[in-house]
Order: structure tokens, then C-alpha cells, then sequence
């Protein structure tokens, strides 16, 4: 019954089944409680009922807040002790393009367009600003075109349409979301004419209950919602593992050879095979991390990369594991070695027993059930949302290059015999500062992201992020490390609250990608420091013991610390006074 949340979506099967769906959804084990307020231009009920699906079938029990019928700008401008009370983690605004207050008549001038326009993004710049005291992500749609064109397409061009005014505003949308960090666009005009505006709008819903989306078009918008949200919550997968033969190019490379197989503009599935490469390849761009899971010989597979129509090429992968073992095995390999939680992965094979075999010994791995036909791959991974974003940061697109710089750091560590000799032979500088505005995305990210180098593995929002670097009660520090193969960006954080004389470590993080190279010695080094300054005698710190976080168990003692007591929650609590630290002797600058 869950399989029906994924794509390609049964509608009106989800529909039909929802309490069913939910009744099972609801045996499985919750990760977070999630409120989400729901302001709607239109009917919102059918909406609501189908995001929880998606939101219970991501491990989240959720509660809502829904605004009475076109109460959305009431409800966020004015005054709220309902929602004040609520505490929305998420605000959704659901409008449609019904929610224009006025489009232009015949006789508008250009100028009188433009004011119009103005007037637009003003009302609902004034609804952002209003809802900046919730301290949490709005989710805004942008508009959806109508199904009708009075205009024709003239519409789209001249300054009366309804298309042009629409888009114009889309446009505007989009420039507001870049410049308010806690503003995030829900794509309906995409998804209405990914849907199809004929299956987007139904106007007899619309008449008869003022639904503004079609009751077939719900799952899709619900699904793309709470893709934005995953997102948000630092929940996106990151690693895109691919079989090979029929899944990067038609054909067999063992047996039909480099010159036998199917990829280049020759003929039309050796086209499909390179536009899903070159698909790949821009993920790769933008920082999702690209593997190999394949029963072949090693070398003739990778000889497969070095094909003339080979968009992608053996360097672009930061694992290959080409043999014959069980490809679960060697994806469990992938995931220790790129050092990530397997249900950070998403594993594309076209042979149905493969699949069936890695879903069954690795349930929390992504497997979609893209078939055999090259033409579906790239739907499937896009549909579920497996790798949605809501921000590119400067790691993001160098990602894959720091774990590429990774392992020429282990082909060199090889050559040491003593690991001290190696670490001091890298030439590592370290940035330890207060938080920066520059940074403050990205120190979000990492604090949502991070579940293994994590103490207390808290969440927090970019408002929050920001408040914290603001205030006095705080010291936050980020550390960025940079070495003789490149710099491995901004990798750690630490936020220390200041309780009367005590500094009480309130997150203390740090990426995989930097482990066993002393940077959380460093960073202990500056936090003291800070705290010398200050006048603080002691540092007390929290750990908090979770299904992934069992690497860092030890961390408080290997730093000196003195073991003071295990809360009714199970929380570790360790204190360092200020005057016994003892600098460790480590090779970063």
C-alpha cells in the first residue's frame, strides 16, 4: 500500500486508499513531529489529508494548521493567537493564479501594467515579512496559468495577457525567494504543465467546492511539497549509485565490446543512454555524489568510460565497485567508503531481480522501480524528489571534488608508516571564526545535514542560525580546513551558550570527509580560547546517543573532559574546567 507514494503516482488509487495508506504509514517507526500551517487562497482539506501521506511515509508525524477558506493573508498579516500558539515548523501558502487581486483590462496602459505588477509582489511581500515571526521556511507557490486565453496566444506577449502578467510575476517570485533566505518557491507552474493544465484544473471542483487543483493533480503537488521540505530539513539524498550494462549504455561491455554497445547520436537508444549520462553528469555538477554498483570485470568496465559518446567518464565516480560480488554488498561498501548513511543513497539498475535483492538486504536504500526502458531513469529519480534542493552553496558544486581530493590524501597516507608523519606531511591550516553572514548558509546546511560527527545532532533553522551569530549569549564557531591537495571547505561547527559562568556545548558537528585529522582538536582549542576571554571557567558538553552517531560516543573523554551524568533522557553530560585543559600536540596551523 506505501508503494503507491511513489512514482509514477496512482491518483485516484491514493486517493481511494488514503485512510488505508495512512493506517500503515502510521505502524512505522516516527522520526520527528512536524507542525506545518497551511494557508490557503482556496480548499485546502483534500491537500492537507495527502501531504501528511508523504510526510508520514519520510518517518515525520505531523499536525497541521489550516486557515479558514481564502483566509491566507488575514491569517499572516493580522494578528493570530491561534497560529502564534501553533509554532508552525513549515508555513505552505497555497494560491493560484485565482488569487490575483486584479488582472490587466484592455484599456491598461504599460505603466499601468507595471503598477499592477508592483501591487502583486507588494501584498505578498507584506504576507513574508508578516510571517518572519514564526522563525521558520515558507513554502510559496507561484501561479499556474489558466486554462483559458482570451487572447489567444497573443496572450503571452502582449502587456494585457493573463500568461504574461502570470509569468511576469513568476519571475518576480523567483528574484524574492533569491534575496529572502527563508522564502522557498513551490514550482506550480512547472508541475501544472508537467501534469497537464487539463488534469491541473477542474472546473467543476473549482465551481462546486473552490478547489483550485484538480483532485488528480494532488499527489503530485503534495509530493513535490514535502520534497521542498526534505530538503529544507537537510533530508535530500546524496549519492546516485548506477549499474552499467543497460543502465549507462545499451548492451553488454563484456560481451558485445567498447565498439558493440549503445551510446551516441547513432541511433535513438544510444541517444536516450547518453542524454541519462549527461543527466548524471549534471547532478554531478551540482554536488550529488556519483558511485558504481555493477557485476563486471573491473577493467572492461571501466574501459566502458573511455567510449567516444561517453558523457561520463571513470573519474566522475567517487566509487566503483565493478566485480562479481552481490552489488548490496558492494553498495554497502560504497557507503562506508564515501563515509555516508546508506539511506543517503538512490540505486538505478534495469534488471528487476537486482533491485528486488538490494530492497530486500538494504530496506533503506532508495530503489526505484524504473524498469527496463532507459527512457523512464530520469522521471523516476526526479518524480521522487530524491535529490531535490533549495540551495546550491560553493560544497555543494565542489563536492565531488573533495572526495576526489580524499583519496589521493589515502593513496599518500599509504606511503607512511607512522599515521603522525602523514598528517604532519599534509601541510593542514585551519579557519576557526565566529559565525559569518558569508557562511551562513552553508553552516545551516551542515548543522541540518550531519548525523555522524554529531553530539547532539539539533536542528536548526537559517533564522535561528542567524540569531545565534547575533547574540551575545552565544559562541559559535565555524572551521574550515584546507590542505596540501585543496581546500575541504567549511567542514565544522560548534555553538557554545553562554549559562552564567559556564559554556555549555549546544551542537558540536563536524563532516566525515575531514575524519581523524585533529580538526575537532582545533576547534576545542579556539572554544577555549573564546572562553578564556570571557571569563568562563568551564565548558560542559552533551551527548546525546543516536542510531548513527556512535563514532563521536567517546569524543568528550578523548578531549578530557569529566564524566558528570546520564540524564532521565539518556543524554551523556561531561564538564572540562577551563584551567585543567591540556593543548593536545596536533600538525594543523
Amino acid at each position: 500500500m506505501i508503494e503507491l507514494l511513489n512514482y509514477p503516482f496512482d491518483n485516484n488509487m491514493i486517493l481511494r486508499k488514503r485512510r488505508k495508506i495512512r493506517k500503515e504509514l502510521l505502524k512505522e517507526p516516527i522520526k520527528k513531529e512536524l507542525k506545518v500551517a497551511v494557508l490557503g487562497g482556496s480548499t485546502t482539506s483534500e491537500i492537507i489529508n495527502i501531504i501528511e501521506l508523504f510526510l508520514l511515509k519520510n518517518g515525520f508525524s505531523v499536525s497541521f494548521y489550516e486557515s479558514e477558506y481564502n483566509k491566507y493573508y488575514e491569517d499572516a498579516v493580522f494578528e493570530n493567537e491561534e497560529l502564534l500558539a501553533f509554532k508552525p515548523d513549515v508555513i505552505y501558502i497555497h494560491t493560484t493564479h485565482h488569487n490575483i487581486i486584479k488582472f490587466p483590462d484592455l484599456g491598461a496602459s504599460e505603466e499601468d501594467v507595471e503598477t499592477m505588477l508592483e501591487n502583486e509582489v507588494s501584498k505578498f511581500k507584506s504576507i513574508w515579512d508578516s510571517l518572519k515571526k514564526y522563525n521558520c521556511p515558507i513554502i510559496q507557490n507561484n501561479f499556474d496559468l489558466p486554462i483559458n486565453r482570451s487572447l489567444g496566444n497573443l496572450d503571452c506577449y502582449d502587456i494585457h495577457g493573463k500568461t504574461y502578467f502570470l509569468n511576469r510575476l513568476n519571475l518576480s517570485f523567483g528574484k524574492e525567494a533569491r534575496e529572502n533566505k527563508s522564502l522557498y518557491i513551490n514550482d506550480i507552474n512547472y508541475l501544472s504543465t508537467l501534469v497537464g493544465l487539463n488534469n491541473w484544473h477542474d472546473k467543476n471542483l473549482w465551481f462546486t467546492a473552490k478547489y483550485a487543483v484538480g483532485f488528480d493533480a494532488i499527489p503530485t503537488l503534495a509530493n513535490n511539497i514535502v520534497s521542498i521540505v526534505m530538503s529544507i530539513l537537510g533530508m535530500s539524498k546524496k549519492c546516485l549509485v548506477l549499474d552499467l550494462d543497460n543502465t549507462c549504455w545499451g548492451g553488454v561491455i563484456g560481451d558485445d565490446g567498447l565498439n558493440g554497445i549503445k551510446l551516441g547520436n547513432e541511433t535513438a537508444a544510444g541517444e536516450a543512454y547518453m542524454k541519462f549520462q549527461n543527466y548524471a553528469k549534471e547532478l554531478k555538477g551540482r554536488g550529488v555524489i556519483l558511485a558504481v554498483s555493477s557485476k563486471n570485470d573491473h577493467d572492461i568496465a571501466k574501459e566502458a568510460f573511455t567510449h567516444s559518446d561517453s558523457v561520463l567518464s571513470f573519474e566522475d565516480f567517487t566509487s566503483f565497485k565493478a566485480n562479481w560480488e552481490p552489488k548490496y554488498l558492494n553498495i554497502e561498501k560504497i557507503a562506508k567508503e564515501i563515509n555516508i548513511g546508506l539511506d543517503s543513497l538512490v540505486f538505478i539498475d534495469d534488471n528487476a531481480m537486482e533491485r528486488n535483492i538490494v530492497e530486500s538486504q538494504l530496506p533503506v536504500v532508495s530503489v526505484p522501480n524504473v524498469g527496463n526502458d532507459v527512457l523512464n531513469y530520469i522521471d523516476f529519480i526526479e518524480r521522487n524528489g530524491y535529490f531535490e534542493t533549495v540551495n546550491l552553496s560553493a560544497d555543494d558544486i565542489n563536492r565531488n571534488r573533495f572526495y576526489s581530493d580524499n583519496k589521493q590524501r589515502a593513496k599518500l597516507e599509504s606511503t607512511f608508516e607512522n599515521y603522525q608523519d602523514f598528517l604532519g606531511s599534509l601541510d593542514m591550516k585551519s579557519e576557526i571564526k565566529p559565525f559569518s553572514s558569508v557562511y551562513i548558509e552553508r553552516i545551516t546546511q551542515l548543522i541540518n545535514k550531519t548525523n555522524q560527527f554529531n553530539l547532539t545532532t539539533k536542528r536548526y533553522k537559517l533564522t535561528e542560525v542567524n540569531e545565534i551569530a547575533a547574540s551575545e549569549k552565544f559562541i559559535p564557531l565555524y572551521g574550515k580546513l584546507t590542505d596540501k591537495f585543496g581546500d575541504n571547505g567549511l567542514i565544522s561547527v560548534v555553538i557554545g551558550e553562554i549559562v552564567e559562568d559556564v559554556c555549555v556545548v549546544d551542537t558540536w558537528l563536524m563532516s566525515c570527509r575531514v575524519l581523524k585529522r585533529d580538526m575537532e582538536f582545533a576547534m576545542l582549542d579556539e572554544l577555549v580560547k573564546e572562553c578564556k576571554n570571557r571569563g568562563i571557567e568551564k565548558i560542559r558538553g552533551t551527548y546525546k546517543s543516536t542510531p548513527k552517531n556512535k563514532m563521536v560516543s567517546n569524543l568528550y573523554p578523548d578531549f578530557g573532559f569529566e564524566f558528570i551524568e546520564e540524564r532521565i533522557d539518556g543524554a551523556m553530560i561531561w564538564d572540562l574546567e577551563i584551567d585543567n585543559y591540556i593543548k593536545k600536540d596536533i600538525k594543523i596551523n
